[in-house]
């Protein structure tokens, strides 16, 4: 038995534009989670994003997401656990960092308890149910570009290779904007030639994102969500806008506020002087991966 693992996790970007609450890519910006099963209580230390700031008990995201998971592997409780946590990942910005949570909390339960049998599917299941959707739990477990679905009622994904031409590049604004509130704008309902629109596109972003970036302004084009949720990031709405009118496929990245570009060369010198001092903009590469977990001895 083990009683301690390393559980690294990647940064996601769901939705891409109009793969609303399907599609998803794992980028190469990575949390670290040390775990430790202990005699007693719940000790967290976090350096970076996070610190001073969340849950430092039974009530932190991993440590929640760790018990559940010991009960869905009928497996003993224990005592206590100890966390180290190297937040990279912001929080509240639509990068996963919740996602990268549950995953990380999932697997370092797993890999404690030594149940081989607990599949990745069974820990996709597990994450999305937690979670509430698996678009970001899915890139973040499998890597690269996923494709989330529904088969008898239980989420799935498939990862697909992303085409070396794409380069991603997120835009962080200095303010927070939480899921639920970008959900709760959501109409319940919405035309049927938009919904035609947006799953023309869907389908056109899997191919561009595989084999022809030079499709993916097109492609990015949402008519799903991003209007509807632009009222809670007016910052953000304006300068995707003014991004594709330029000629940068830009999309909200998740629920927001983070902006994420597809570059090229010539993309990449468009973006920094239309953006301005306001917004961090960090070039990251895909991470075909996803999800890795090492113990103590083989590190």
């Amino acid at each position: 038995m083990h009683n301690s693992v390393l559980v690294r996790v990647p940064a996601t970007s769901a939705n891409l534009g109009p793969g609303f609450d399907t599609l998803g890519l794992a980028l190469d910006l990575h949390d670290e989670v040390e775990a430790e099963l202990t005699g007693d209580g719940v000790e967290i230390e976090i350096d970076g994003h996070g610190a001073g700031e969340v849950d430092s008990g039974e009530g932190h995201l991993i440590v929640a997401t760790m018990r559940k998971t010991f009960d869905a592997l009928d497996a003993p409780q224990p005592k206590g656990i100890r966390l180290r946590c190297r937040n990279r990942i912001p929080h509240a910005r639509g990068l996963g960092s919740s996602s990268a949570a549950i995953v990380a909390g999932v697997l370092a339960a797993r890999a404690l308890s030594e149940a081989p049998w607990f599949g990745d599917d069974r820990a996709l299941e597990l994450a999305a149910q937690i979670e509430g959707h698996p678009d970001n739990v899915a890139p973040c477990l499998y890597g690269g570009f996923t494709i989330a679905y529904t088969e008898r009622g239980r989420p799935r994904a498939v990862a697909l290779p992303v085409h070396e031409q794409v380069r991603p590049v997120v835009l962080i604004p200095d303010f927070r904007l939480a899921t639920e509130a970008a959900r709760g704008l959501l109409p319940p309902a919405v035309p049927h030639g938009e919904a035609a629109a947006n799953a023309g596109n869907a389908a056109l972003l899997v191919h561009a994102l595989t084999q022809r970036p030079d499709l993916l302004m097109t492609a990015t084009e949402d008519h799903l969500h991003q209007k509807y949720r632009a009222p809670a990031m007016p910052r953000t709405a304006e300068l995707v806008k003014h991004l594709r009118s330029v000629g940068v496929p830009a999309v909200v990245s998740g629920a927001g506020p983070t902006i994420l570009a597809f570059s090229s060369g010539s993309a990449q010198d468009l973006i920094a002087p239309e953006v301005g001092t306001d917004w961090h903009i960090q070039p990251l590469n895909v991470d075909p991966a996803g999800a890795c977990v090492q113990f103590p001895e083989t590190r």
